[in-house]
């Protein structure tokens, strides 16, 4: 009897273990990540993708990086895709509100978005960003100062992405607020090959356009690539000895180069575009986890780079 109890016992135990298994096998499943973004040939997204996909390595995540080369309605689609595959989170690098469609398909997959300086959206778990409105005023003061508070200036923005959108917001108002300043051009360049070589060629036509020296004081940029391209346009021209003053944010490797020559490039803002990234990593951390994050909105500090300091910055 006592025999036939314990191996009905065994059995029993057995079974239980057979049914639990798969759950347990689900439970450890690796953790399956996408990153969708059309805007991979700009350096900045560039680094950040590589230090998540670092984070991710770390915790043993698939993460797959997806680029739609600057067709946002394509990152829709994208998103819609990955969505219906299950993956566990989505990291994007758009703006969230150009792409509902894909993070309402998301929502409906139980899915989790966040953001790496997208903007804030209700539809985003988080978003990991640089304080833009600061960036841009620390700049364009920068700009001001260098001019006395008087000359003429060129702008570069790119308002279909409200990240960089709102620093030429801010920055518009800090020029308009000093009345010997005059934005003569407000310039939007195609950024499908990062911005530079169309930068260069519209820079080139507002030089033909003011001819004469000192007609162009200072180029604002919302970030490196439009002020390395006016940068070439001056230098193409033979003006690089008039004083421009050009600015740019992002402080990527061309722009801290070309800030080492002591030419015209006169400033940048370095972002911490690792640490954004292993701060988006640590959100998704969290919220699979514990299925919530304690901040909807994340900044990561910046610091002014001119020709002063720019050698701190080319030894990190």
């Amino acid at each position: 009897m006592q025999r036939r109890l314990f191996l009905i016992l065994a059995l029993l135990i057995l079974s239980i273990a057979v049914i639990h298994a798969p759950a347990a096998h689900a439970q450890a499943k690796t953790p399956t990540v996408a990153v969708v973004t059309p805007y991979l040939a700009q350096p900045g997204t560039q680094f950040m993708v590589e230090a998540f996909q670092a984070y991710g390595k770390e915790q043993g995540w698939t993460v797959n990086v997806i680029d739609t080369a600057g067709d946002v309605n394509a990152a829709i689609s994208r998103i819609q895709d990955v969505a219906t595959q299950g993956v566990d989170a989505i990291v994007i690098n758009v703006d969230a509100s150009q792409i509902a469609a894909g993070l309402e398909a998301a929502k409906k997959a139980n899915i989790p978005v966040f953001g790496l300086d997208s903007g804030n959206d209700p539809l985003l778990v988080a978003n990991v960003t640089s304080n833009g409105y600061a960036m841009a005023s620390e700049t364009a003061t920068y700009v001001v100062d260098s001019l006395n508070g008087k000359g003429n200036i060129v702008m570069f923005v790119f308002d279909a992405y409200p990240p960089v959108q709102k620093r030429g917001v801010v920055a518009d108002a800090i020029f308009k607020n000093n009345p010997d300043i005059k934005i003569v051009e407000r310039v939007i360049p195609d950024v499908t090959d990062g911005g530079i070589a169309d930068s260069r060629a519209k820079m080139e036509a507002i030089l033909t356009a003011h001819p004469d020296k000192g007609s162009i004081s200072a180029v604002w940029a919302a970030w490196d690539q439009p002020a390395l391209g006016a940068l070439q346009a001056i230098e193409a021209a033979g003006r690089q000895d008039e004083g421009i003053v050009i600015v740019g944010i992002d402080a990527n490797p061309q722009a801290l180069d070309a800030l080492a020559k002591k030419g015209d490039f006169k400033a940048t803002i370095a972002q911490d575009f690792n640490g954004m990234g292993r701060a988006a990593g640590d959100l998704v951390t969290a919220y699979l986890k514990d299925g919530k994050v304690s901040q909807h909105v994340v900044y990561i500090p910046t610091k002014l780079v001119t020709q002063d300091n720019v050698a701190d910055f080319l030894k990190k």
